[in-house]
């Protein structure tokens, strides 16, 4: 008996362990967000993987970019804009662009809630 309780108990932890690390905070002050969003980037850019790309196609880019970009209720990025930049590599700005687009940040906005974060890069 001991141990069809422990084995219940175990799968029930195992079905809801995704749930509970799924759960990510929903945000509701633009201070948060706008802090939330720029941290989550600035990890993204100093991380290993982003580094290695970039170092592999465009180890010359050197300069600073400002960018926008949109979250949407779900975390997701909607919107990559580059407001101003020293970067004249078109190619660069793609990669960089499709590179933002495909993170999804760690917390969520409320319901039919967007967010406009504008964010400066140096390389």
């Amino acid at each position: 008996m001991q141990i069809i309780k422990l084995v219940f108990g175990l799968t029930f932890l195992l079905l809801l362990s995704p749930v509970m690390n799924a759960q990510r905070p929903v945000l509701t002050d633009e201070d948060v967000v706008t802090e939330m969003v720029t941290k989550e980037v600035n990890e993204v850019f100093q991380s290993q993987e982003f580094t290695k790309k970039k170092n592999k196609k465009f180890s010359d880019v050197k300069g600073t970019m400002i960018i926008d970009i949109g979250v949407v209720q779900n975390g997701k990025v909607s919107t990559f804009f580059k407001v101003d930049s020293d970067i004249k590599n078109i190619d660069f700005i793609n990669f960089m662009s499709d590179y933002i687009l495909e993170h999804k940040f760690q917390f969520k906005l409320q319901k039919q809630q967007r967010y406009k974060i504008r964010y400066s890069i140096t390389f």
